[in-house]
């Protein structure tokens, strides 16, 4: 018992380091956006001096921070709710209609898994700019509508479903959205919550493609916003930092309100049998 106790003490220990080394970085972005900046260049301290929020006020009032926070939601909730719904009616297809080919696609969407989006983001470019989507909502978000984790997970959980329940379904009169949406889909909102919050925060986080496809600040999201951020006198670290951190909190106060759901979901994507 006392070997076990002192097992785990030490393990007690070893996570409070890991803990402090992974929030630290978190710490110092804190503390250097309430520096002044002449502070910052000047000495390292772990405690400012004198808490200044000129930074902040800088963040808040004389950049498009407010854009692009509504860029970001606008293209963040658009592409979860559409993500959503087309992965569930694709997976209900795939798991309840019996029709040619169903095998292939599905073994085509196991397949994309191999494919990084980064290897397609030239022929998504070439494709936007035909549509005349460069530099719009529609831009940003129709590359990012297809995940195809979603649809597996999904599909994983109608495979679970007694088929009686859509054979009395259909018995009754119903037809295959009304199955759907009235019978299936009430059975796995939990499911669907962790989906809806796991895209969403992947869909805020995105920077590669909304910054290839936006040209101008005011169709920039936050990620690439904050890029923006520079002064003619250099690199101001406090100001990169408030703005840094104003741009991430959304996502942030988002992990801690929903972080079971998070969690469940990204054990639902890592724990996927083929």
């Amino acid at each position: 018992m006392q070997r076990k106790s002192i097992g785990n003490i030490l393990l007690l220990l070893l996570t409070l380091c890991v803990a402090c080394m992974w929030a630290f970085p978190l710490y110092w972005a804190a503390v250097t956006s309430m520096k002044p900046e002449q502070e910052v260049i000047s000495k390292t301290t772990f405690i400012p001096d004198v808490f200044n929020f000129s930074a902040y006020y800088f963040a808040l009032f004389e950049t498009n921070l407010a854009t692009w926070y509504v860029n970001s939601l606008v293209t963040s909730i658009t592409v979860t709710v559409v993500v959503i719904l087309i992965s569930v009616m694709c997976a209900y297809a795939l798991s309840q209609i019996v029709f040619p080919g169903r095998r292939l696609l599905y073994g085509i969407i196991l397949a994309s898994f191999m494919v990084p989006s980064q290897a397609l983001v030239v022929s998504q470019f070439v494709l936007m700019y035909r549509l005349g989507l460069i530099n719009s909502w529609g831009g940003i978000i129709l590359p990012q509508l297809i995940v195809p984790v979603v649809v597996i997970v999904y599909k994983q959980f109608f495979d679970s479903v007694p088929k009686e329940l859509r054979e009395a379904a259909k018995l009754d009169g119903c037809g295959d959205f009304q199955i759907l949406f009235r019978l299936y889909l009430p059975l796995n909102w939990g499911i669907t919550t962790a989906l809806a919050i796991i895209t969403y925060i992947m869909a805020w986080n995105a920077f590669l493609w909304p910054f290839l496809v936006t040209n101008s600040e005011e169709m920039m999201t936050v990620t690439v916003g904050i890029t923006q951020v520079d002064d003619a006198f250099g690199v101001k670290y406090a100001r990169d930092m408030a703005v840094a951190i104003l741009a991430a909190m959304p996502v942030a106060l988002a992990y801690l309100l929903f972080q079971k759901r998070v969690t469940q979901a990204l054990m639902l994507s890592s724990g996927i049998k083929g």
